[in-house]
């Protein structure tokens, strides 16, 4: 039961967009535009059931797709041809963005294929990338492209948020200090995330260091997830000032404690015992939650960090 609830929610949020729309490919005047094989639903391999693309010798041969409006795209899948020549696609580079300047090929790369079984399916995953053009790109002289179907996935960040879940209290919580003083056993790392938003420190349910250089505090939630919003609860029995200025980190890098990963947001104010949801500016895919409180002599104390998302597989 809870294997049908993941792949229930798995599938609300991760949507399949390339199935019938436009395609487009290197000009090849001998086999005319297959570029629409690649894009008709059929995974069938070999080029007798007339479902590949087949671009001849050329230098830079390329494919695009375009799809209705910019999505917020994690994953491509390709399938390769399998009659021969399985290593023709190696080196291939998936690019995806809004431009079409150079036929859409100067677009963010967001993967490259080094190799791929022959008649295969091999799926691509990568941070959410904005974009209403996916291309397959083979740089090199003399190269020959074929494309069996090619499966563009996006994530809703609507469908993220009426669908998701705190997923902080299954990780692990640990921060840069803990308070030396008389209530260092009340101000443990993994209070933030016990599911309980009491906003006394004296009940033993919120964090607090040491006050020094730049405090922070993560969460490792022990895999990937695509993060939506992150929500914090403020002390309220004193000190509330001290959460301000905070910065919410996302990101799959332990680098400098997780500064190095995407900002989320940075925290202005939340009220005495208050709780604050914050949105990110667009879904981020991390396994590390880190909160950083940039300066000297800070403190942080947080009584609550809940994370809400979705696993990305």
């Amino acid at each position: 039961q809870l294997l049908i609830l993941f792949l229930l929610r798995l599938l609300t949020y991760i949507q399949k967009f390339a199935l019938k729309c436009v395609a487009h490919q290197s000009v090849d005047l001998l086999n005319r535009n297959t570029a629409f094989k690649a894009v008709d639903g059929n995974r069938a391999a070999n080029l007798a059931n007339d479902s590949c693309t087949y671009i001849t010798a050329k230098s830079n041969p390329w494919w695009r797709v375009t799809l209705q409006q910019p999505y917020k795209i994690v994953m491509v899948s390709i399938t390769n041809w399998g009659d021969c020549c399985a290593d023709r696609i190696s080196g291939a580079e998936i690019r995806i963005g809004n431009s079409l300047v150079n036929d859409g090929n100067q677009n963010q790369l967001v993967a490259r294929v080094y190799s791929m079984l022959p008649g295969k399916t091999r799926k691509f995953k990568f941070s959410p990338v904005e974009g209403q053009y996916v291309n397959v790109l083979l740089p090199g002289v003399d190269r020959i492209l074929t494309l069996c179907e090619v499966e563009v996935y996006a994530v809703s960040e609507a469908l993220i948020l009426s669908n998701q879940i705190n997923v902080a209290p299954n990780g692990r919580a640990t921060q840069s200090s803990v308070n030396r003083g008389s209530t260092a056993c009340l101000s443990l790392a993994q209070n933030a995330i016990d599911g309980n938003r009491q906003y006394d420190l004296l009940k033993g349910s919120c964090t607090q260091t040491d006050t020094e250089s730049n405090p922070w505090w993560r969460v490792d939630l022990m895999k990937t997830y695509t993060i939506a919003s992150v929500a914090l609860t403020n002390r309220g029995d004193c000190c509330s000032e001290q959460l301000n200025g905070v910065v919410i980190h996302i990101g799959d890098s332990l680098e400098s404690e997780g500064r190095t990963n995407p900002v989320c947001v940075k925290v202005s104010f939340i009220p005495a015992g208050g709780t604050g949801t914050f949105r990110c500016g667009g879904a981020l895919q991390g396994r590390y939650v880190t909160l950083t409180l940039p300066g000297e002599n800070r403190t942080l104390s947080l009584c609550e960090v809940e994370v809400f998302g979705l696993p990305t597989e």
